[in-house]
């Protein structure tokens, strides 16, 4: 048997510290750009009064649903970055405009369960346009990341 001491005085293979550092430096950055935008979106357009969240924690204090924007953004941002790896340029492009298409209906959905309401003037394709904006802008910053990291292995 064939075994190779490491340093540590082990014969085990060391662990594969590479792979969790590249997903800590290409996917959280993209998660918190995507939390940060959705925050700083929510708040101008609550604050604009062309929607407003009727139910959310702590209303008190917080004008905009900041379980949205902490946590359910974040994991969707997650899902959205990894199942953009998976898929070649025509695929990328499918799952952008499906998911820009697919939340106004989240929006309409929300709406009639009462924890989202528009004004008037509000019009759902803004919905549609404001999230293919926000999906390209989250998977270029990821994509930058990447080549960045990569280039520095």
């Amino acid at each position: 048997m064939n075994t190779v001491k490491h340093l540590n005085g082990s014969s085990l293979p060391p662990l594969r510290k590479k792979r969790y550092l590249f997903w800590i430096k290409t996917y959280i950055p993209a998660m918190l750009l995507g939390s940060l935008l959705g925050t700083y979106l929510d708040l101008y357009f609550v604050e604009k009064q062309m929607y407003r969240f009727p139910i959310r924690p702590y209303p008190e204090i917080f004008s905009i649903n900041i379980v949205f924007t902490l946590v359910v953004l974040p994991v969707f941002i997650f899902i959205y970055l990894y199942l953009m790896k998976k898929v070649n340029g025509w695929g990328k492009a499918g799952i952008v405009l499906f998911l820009s298409l697919f939340m106004p209906i989240m929006e309409k959905l929300l709406e009639m369960i009462g924890m989202f309401a528009h004004s008037s003037e509000w019009k759902h394709l803004y919905t549609a346009g404001g999230y293919l904006i926000f999906l390209t802008v989250i998977y270029s910053f990821f994509h930058w990341m990447e080549n960045k990291n990569k280039s520095q292995d």
